[in-house]
């Protein structure tokens, strides 16, 4: 006999950090028809599936996040698989990565300005600029104005640490085009939504706004890796 799987209602198959919770799941479904309609048609987010692959440290999900910037989720994944290959497939710590030789990230698929970024986070990171054991400490604000003080770390790489890494609530993250698509197709908007609309219309997800753009990711697959 096969096992019983969980209803829409049941808000994931396994955990992890990300904020997908039962009262999450119920709150979206009572305040929001079309985002119902969405959880009740996906049904319960896989959490163990969605976090195979991903690194499991800041500092790697940091690097991740600005590898991806600009990519379709296959191409980040490839670019950062074989950017990781450099160091025997595991992430390089800050030392190791200023050690190498910036052609040779480069040869993996990354471009000059990106490889100033990733050597600019690990300075960052040596030099004390960005403590990361100590984010969790702060509010999503305070996490975004130390992230984004490194060079080519913007507030969407900040968005998908916010949610993907700390696991924080209720983050929306309106500049991520996947987002934007996911709601234009959803709510049957005649265009994509622009940041500030996508905006208005996550007010009734609150305070579950990450869970929301976790199951828009989903109706189009296309979750940020």
């Amino acid at each position: 006999m096969s096992p019983r799987r969980p209803s829409a209602g049941s808000a994931v198959a396994g955990g992890s950090r990300t904020a997908v919770t039962e009262d999450g799941v119920k709150h979206l479904r009572r305040a929001d028809p079309v985002m119902r309609a969405l959880i009740d048609r996906i049904g319960p987010l896989d959490e163990y599936a969605r976090r195979r692959g991903r690194p499991t440290d800041a500092y790697g999900t940091l690097l991740r996040a600005i590898v991806g910037q600009q990519l379709s989720t296959k191409a980040a994944r490839t670019i950062y698989e074989r950017m990781t290959g450099l160091w025997g497939g595991k992430t390089p710590t800050p030392q190791q990565l200023l050690d190498t030789d910036p052609e040779a990230i480069r040869a993996a698929g990354m471009s000059r300005p990106k490889v100033a970024y990733l050597r600019d986070l690990a300075e960052h990171v040596l030099d004390g600029r960005l403590e990361l054991d100590r984010l969790d400490e702060l509010s999503d604000d305070e996490i975004s104005a130390e992230l984004t003080a490194v060079k080519g770390i913007g507030q969407w790489s900040a968005d998908m640490f916010l949610i993907f890494f700390l696991g924080r609530p209720d983050v929306l993250p309106v500049g991520d085009l996947g987002v934007r698509r996911a709601a234009g197709v959803v709510y049957a908007l005649p265009e994509m939504p622009a940041p500030e609309a996508l905006f208005e219309l996550g007010e009734p997800w609150r305070p579950h706004r990450s869970l929301a753009s976790l199951y828009l990711w989903r109706s189009l697959d296309n979750e940020p890796q």
